[in-house]
């Protein structure tokens, strides 16, 4: 990534501005694959939980940090037993979901976040998957749009793009 020019902590600098206040908070990096982000967010004193279903990227992330809680498990059914500040999906986690169980990742994540906490999803798009399918599972899962960019950077973000990162909040109606 830094090769590209791109900045390699960028999800965990834009997760940071939604953890405003005191004390760490608690997130889960969700389809965090070898644990760059997790891992990441853990050096800054947050309280982290890294989930993925694939054990070989586990096994790469294990060793990178003792900080980290690494977890083998579906998105679609994994439970936890605590809420979190905020959920993370970096690298277009939902379009490598399997397709029978994607449509169930977001509402199951929703219920693992406090009144009040984030769901910051970047990802690309698919024609299997696209923003207003995601946006409706958001809804009825009781997650709210807050922000939508066009990078982790910040970019703006432009109708018909082909990457987003959304920021869905979710709230007690």
């Amino acid at each position: 990534m830094e090769a590209d020019g791109r900045r390699i902590h960028a999800e965990a600098d834009f997760v940071e501005r939604f953890l405003a206040g005191s004390g760490p908070k608690r997130v889960l990096d969700a389809g965090c694959g070898t644990g760059r982000v997790a891992v990441e967010l853990a050096s800054r004193g947050h309280d982290v939980v890294g989930v993925d279903n694939d054990s070989d990227m586990l096994d790469l992330a294990r060793p990178k940090s003792d900080d980290v809680t690494w977890m083998l498990a579906d998105l679609s059914s994994v439970r936890f037993d605590r809420p979190f500040d905020a959920i993370v999906m970096a690298g277009s986690v939902l379009v490598y979901a399997e397709p029978p169980r994607r449509h169930l990742i977001v509402p199951n994540l929703a219920t693992a976040l406090v009144n009040g906490g984030y769901l910051i999803t970047g990802t690309e798009f698919a024609p299997a998957f696209d923003l207003e399918g995601y946006d409706l599972w958001c809804k009825g899962a009781n997650l709210h749009l807050v922000e939508r960019y066009a990078s982790w950077d910040g970019d703006k973000f432009v109708e018909g793009g082909e990457y987003a990162v959304s920021v869905h909040a979710a709230y007690d109606t």
